[in-house]
């Protein structure tokens, strides 16, 4: 079903940009003390893992947008909020996110979703008597999406913030206005990390080429299409966009969506005939892409998106074993420490 969201924009806060700027220029939350684990993939790549500190309550996975980590202002607020609500947070990097290039040309897509079935199994291998529950964020969120619509997902719950239901209407909105300024920021972080790999085995286009790939959909189209097995970015943009997926979604899962999200027009907004019994859209007129900043002071923001986020998942994995002290948390905040066990393969 679709509902009304209950959020309400911070006054000081209005449109679109606003909301989404917001967070990723004040950045008052830090992830608290995060331990990174190396995971070793079947087809000799790798992807790391990074979670809160250990905690006997319900695991939670959280999936990163489009070039995001565990340092993305969202992720680590999330991730801040889940150890103090009681849960145990991780965080999967998509390949080649975590800071070093992973070992393939081959990167990830917005709907290749291997590597989360890999997590999860293990997560499910590793907690068995626990609930396990899964949030994703705008591309993160389509990937979750695809999933939970094509498998039977081994999860109590999911939610999925912001999502590019229609990556080609996602790509065609970021060509318009003031929505090319993020345009640029991503295609920029996409461009350093591919020429990382320009002399990979394999990889489809060289330096000089990527100079010249304006656009979102003209990268793409000559790299991340045919790394991954597509002809050109109209058939991966088809294919990949969880939108037709959705209908089949068996968990209980919670959309949140602004229709002025800055990243989408609201014609790629499910209608309520494409959602499955068990997925409930929650939209907003505002709330621009990933941001929902409430508070009625100004400076002062109130991050109703992980309140809410966090409002669903207890109402569906039982009531976390036990909240953290807040005075607990001081101290620890930014930090990373690395794993030092060499990385656990997933056979």
């Amino acid at each position: 079903m679709i509902t009304a969201s209950p959020f309400r924009p911070a006054w000081w806060l209005p449109g679109p940009h606003l909301q989404t700027l917001w967070p990723v220029l004040v950045r008052p939350h830090r992830a608290p003390l995060l331990r990174r684990e190396r995971i070793e993939l079947a087809d000799g790549d790798f992807i790391d893992l990074d979670w809160t500190p250990a905690h006997p309550g319900p695991v939670v996975l959280v999936l990163h947008g489009l070039e995001g980590s565990s340092r993305s202002h969202y992720a680590g607020r999330i991730l801040q909020r889940l150890r103090s609500a009681g849960y145990q947070g991780v965080l999967m990097h998509f390949r080649g996110c975590s800071g070093a290039p992973n070992r393939l040309a081959r990167g990830y897509t917005a709907g290749d979703s291997d590597d989360l079935e890999s997590v999860t199994a293990l997560l499910r291998r590793r907690f068995p008597d626990r609930p396990l529950a899964a949030v994703g964020y705008s591309l993160g969120g389509n990937v979750l999406l695809k999933w939970l619509g094509q498998s039977a997902p081994p999860l109590a719950c999911a939610v999925a913030v912001s999502v590019p239901f229609e990556l080609a209407c996602t790509a065609e909105r970021l060509e318009r206005g003031f929505s090319r300024l993020y345009q640029a920021y991503l295609l920029a972080k996409l461009r350093r990390s591919a020429l990382r790999k320009v002399h990979y085995p394999g990889f489809p286009v060289t330096r000089e080429t990527l100079a010249t790939l304006t656009g979102l959909r003209r990268f793409d189209d000559a790299v991340t299409a045919p790394l991954h097995g597509y002809s050109g970015a109209e058939e991966y943009y088809r294919d990949a966009s969880s939108r037709q997926y959705l209908h089949a979604i068996p968990t209980p899962t919670l959309l949140i969506q602004a229709r002025d999200d800055p990243f989408m027009d609201e014609r790629a907004i499910p209608l309520a005939r494409e959602l499955s019994a068990s997925t409930t859209l929650e939209l907003s007129r505002q709330g621009g892409h990933v941001g929902f900043i409430a508070g009625t002071i100004p400076g002062r923001a109130r991050y109703w998106l992980d309140e809410r986020i966090t409002a669903w998942l207890d109402a569906r994995t039982g009531e976390p074993v036990a909240r953290v002290p807040r005075d607990s948390e001081h101290g620890d905040h930014g930090a990373l420490v690395h794993d030092r066990s060499g990385g656990h393969p997933l056979g």
